[in-house]
């Protein structure tokens, strides 16, 4: 079916459209891949849309794995959305689900997937797509790893959050909600301003072999910081 972006009226239609967005094929462990669940998805995508995040906007989902918040964006109007990530193999699932989503061919050519390691970015002009050629872009929309697990690069939430500072006008960062103090006064400390707290139970379904459970609830809060 071809989506119709003027027909996307509610947060429910737009959730049962993503939650076709497969998860990762291959996790890795070392990464965090988790994906998040369309009802969360949905509900941040909703929020930014209604705050005048989206739409006619330039927009980038910083560590976009299998593409959730890169395709909701489109299907919300961005002008332009590019989708970053370090995992070849999660960029090729996002690309297949926005060709079997079926989104329209001129909003498609708008959309770009780009493989790159957070610690070796500067600039996101510097890639040289086209719509992202300014200093700052208009929202970037970023799960980073919440550096929960041994094999985890320690810090890397923090590269995230100083590269969204650095390379966007609006943020929506997600983290773990125990380090709410923690990541407020980081994001004060770059010189963000934090405007809006969302709240939410993040299920980790049980993908790797240490897991115990089959689910496990974490609380996580994800913040909407301006940089301007």
């Amino acid at each position: 079916m071809l989506i119709n972006m003027g027909k996307i009226r509610k947060k429910k239609h737009l959730e049962m459209i993503i939650q076709n967005i497969p998860s990762h094929s291959n996790p890795k462990v070392e990464l965090e891949q988790y994906s998040t669940p369309a009802s969360i998805a949905s509900d941040i995508m909703w929020n930014a849309y209604s705050l005048g995040d989206i739409r006619d906007l330039s927009v980038v989902d910083l560590g976009c794995g299998t593409g959730i918040f890169a395709i909701s964006s489109l299907l919300l109007g961005a002008k332009n959305v590019l989708g970053i990530d370090i995992d070849q193999e999660s960029l090729e699932l996002a690309k297949k689900s926005s060709i079997d989503i079926r989104v329209d061919t001129q909003k498609l050519d708008s959309l770009h997937f780009y493989q790159s390691d957070i610690n070796s970015l500067k600039k996101i002009k510097d890639l040289g797509v086209s719509g992202f050629l300014n200093d700052k872009v208009d929202t970037i929309i970023q799960n980073p790893p919440f550096g929960s697990q041994e094999k985890t690069k320690k810090g890397a939430d923090r590269k995230f959050m100083e590269f969204a500072i650095e390379n966007s006008q609006v943020i929506y960062s997600f983290h773990m909600a125990s380090t709410k103090d923690f990541v407020e006064n980081y994001f004060k400390d770059l010189g963000g301003k934090i405007t809006h707290e969302f709240f939410y139970n993040f299920p980790l379904k049980k993908i790797y072999n240490f897991h115990t459970r089959e689910s496990k609830d974490v609380k996580v809060i994800v913040l909407r910081v301006e940089t301007f």
